[in-house]
């Protein structure tokens, strides 16, 4: 038997637990290949990268897409883009299904089956563990390291898997004068040449107050005074958690700490309820939960 203690502040609270779980940086093995994968869910979908190498300096390089079955608890992805190969050649991409367990104690396992994406059957393993650091460092380090602290947005999550695709090398710049042909007598040359610069004015400035600088989140959370709401006992593997606005749908957001940690921000509460599973595994014998309304 587990327990929730629940303080609050000003208005109920949300959490997406699972994201923060299946959102990291998992090591191992599929299909017999090292494999280390980074996962990002954005809702119900997954994206992110997965690196097929021998070591470091040689590699395989693919952006990934999937998805999270909660009634399944599966967690299922394949390769879908190549963007780079280093040392290794390209190779058939992968779709894996594999079973999320945390069995405590901080461990987290992916353990399935992986196949061809042309294929239908998964006759090959999967063994993932998740790990804090990863060995390839890209674009999305900043989206896992921030996941809890904003970058969870759909917004951000979008535009990191757009610059993930873009090609580190464009190739020189195009000089500002080019001469095509050699020149021909009788006949002139004509060359791109870069328009002249408009005359520049000096910007007219205004002179502003100063703004008042608003609180952080975590500056609120210290701050504001913790009313005790309700203590909720629980048991089994796993709880599912539903949040909505009560009142009227006027814009409010939250953020959650568990036992005085951040562990989701800018959560924004609407008329339709807001889907959370906890999984016990991950939890204390009595944990304190603390929402905190961001627009107060």
């Amino acid at each position: 038997m587990k327990f929730f203690i629940l303080p609050f502040i000003f208005l109920c609270f949300s959490y997406a637990g699972i994201s923060q779980q299946v959102t990291g940086v998992w090591k191992g093995r599929i299909s017999g290949k090292s494999v280390e994968l980074k996962i990002v869910q954005k809702g119900d979908s997954l994206t992110g990268t997965s690196y097929y190498y021998n070591m470091t300096r040689n590699y395989r390089r693919y952006t990934i897409k999937g998805y999270f079955d909660e009634q399944t608890n599966s967690v299922v992805w394949w390769d879908d883009q190549l963007i780079s190969s280093k040392g290794l050649m390209a190779n058939n991409r992968f779709e894996s299904i594999a079973d999320f367990n945390c069995p405590g104690g901080g461990r987290m396992y992916l353990n399935g089956k992986a196949g061809e994406v042309s294929g239908e059957e998964h006759p090959s393993t999967v063994s993932l563990t998740r790990v804090d650091e990863p060995s390839f460092h890209d674009e999305w380090d900043y989206v896992l390291e921030n996941y809890n602290q904003g970058a969870n947005d759909p917004y951000i999550i979008d535009s990191v898997a757009m610059i993930a695709i873009i090609p580190a090398d464009i190739g020189p710049a195009i000089p500002e004068k080019i001469i095509t042909k050699q020149p021909v007598p009788g006949k002139a040359v004509y060359a791109k040449t870069k328009p002249p610069e408009p005359i520049k004015t000096p910007p007219i400035v205004v002179q502003k107050k100063p703004a008042t600088v608003p609180q952080t989140i975590d500056e609120m959370f210290v701050s504001r005074k913790k009313l005790f709401n309700v203590e909720i006992p629980v048991s089994g593997d796993s709880i599912e958690l539903q949040f909505y606005d009560n009142a009227e749908v006027d814009g409010d957001s939250i953020s959650l700490f568990l036992n005085n940690k951040l562990i989701f921000s800018h959560i924004r509460l609407t008329a339709f309820a807001y889907k959370v599973m906890l999984r016990l595994c991950l939890l204390s014998e009595i944990n304190d939960l603390v929402m905190v309304a961001e627009n107060l």
